[in-house]
């Protein structure tokens, strides 16, 4: 999703985030679930048949008077033209979808192959790690962008249940639970604790966790040569009413340079959609 539009659509977004210039890396706005519209209680009933008789015009076919109509086939995601196919459930899986509707089964999951990449870090403990696959993957494309000229740390990697809900708790302590919704994933309910998912920040340390870090060239870079590697930008700007989360220019998610090229390719910018998966704005 392309994040120059206009300028007033983006002073917008940036009042709107100002307020939580000072998050962590844990913040993320929140919008409200849409409300499905009410059903009629007062449908029309259908007219009864006409009896059949009979005529020297043309006549139904016998065979579907009075049958339903067929339903029609259920329109296939666009993920379903990949050769390889993976689990959208398992944790372990790069293809498993974590949102607002889907929790990690178990919450409490940990990847058995966590390590420290070797690429510039500016996060220390747990967070300076990522599963194996994904590490593999971050060291290709820190690599890449040196090359051509583009500084890029990992700013916050792995982050595990404990640390997530003594996170969580801290924002309804200090917000009540509607606001910490706004900014801070539930337990359970983070991409980080998969360690498929990463943020990044600029070598320069502009912008980190801002708005205005989409223009950062680490920002540029990833998001026109991330799918290279395998990675997407998990959260795009103006999609949050599919996603739950506003634009986050610097999370960026491991799902296979496959799915991330057809991604591109085909002009899809959140994996619910690609998954051909249900919106997940709110939690239920």
């Amino acid at each position: 999703m392309c994040y120059q539009c206009g300028s007033a659509s983006r002073r917008s977004f940036t009042r709107f985030l100002a307020a939580g210039a000072g998050l962590t890396v844990l913040a993320a706005c929140t919008p409200e679930a849409p409300k499905a519209a009410a059903p009629s209680s007062s449908a029309a009933p259908s007219p009864s048949p006409s009896p059949v008789t009979a005529s020297a015009g043309p006549t139904a076919d016998a065979a579907t008077v009075g049958q339903p109509p067929e339903a029609p086939a259920p329109t296939p995601s666009p993920s379903a033209a990949l050769a390889r196919q993976f689990s959208l459930d398992d944790p372990a899986s790069p293809w498993v979808i974590v949102n607002k509707h889907r929790p990690l089964k178990p919450a409490d999951y940990v990847p058995a192959d966590l390590v420290r990449p070797a690429v510039a870090i500016s996060a220390a403990g747990e967070a300076a790690l990522l599963n194996s696959t994904t590490a593999a993957a971050a060291e290709a494309m820190f690599a890449a962008a040196a090359r051509d000229g583009v500084s890029m740390v990992l700013a916050s990697g792995y982050r595990s249940y404990s640390t997530q809900v003594t996170t969580y708790n801290g924002y309804v302590a200090a917000r009540g639970q509607a606001d910490a919704d706004t900014a801070s994933a539930r337990p359970g309910h983070s991409e980080h604790q998969t360690g498929w998912a990463f943020d990044i920040g600029d070598g320069g340390g502009a912008c980190s966790f801002q708005p205005c870090f989409a223009e950062q060239p680490a920002a540029t870079w990833a998001k026109a040569n991330g799918h290279r590697f395998g990675f997407v930008v998990r959260y795009p700007w103006m999609l949050h009413p599919i996603t739950g989360y506003y634009y986050e220019p610097w999370h960026l998610r491991y799902v296979g340079m496959e799915a991330a090229t057809d991604m591109l390719n085909r002009g899809i910018g959140t994996l619910e959609e690609y998954f051909g998966l249900e919106a997940a704005p709110a939690y239920l």
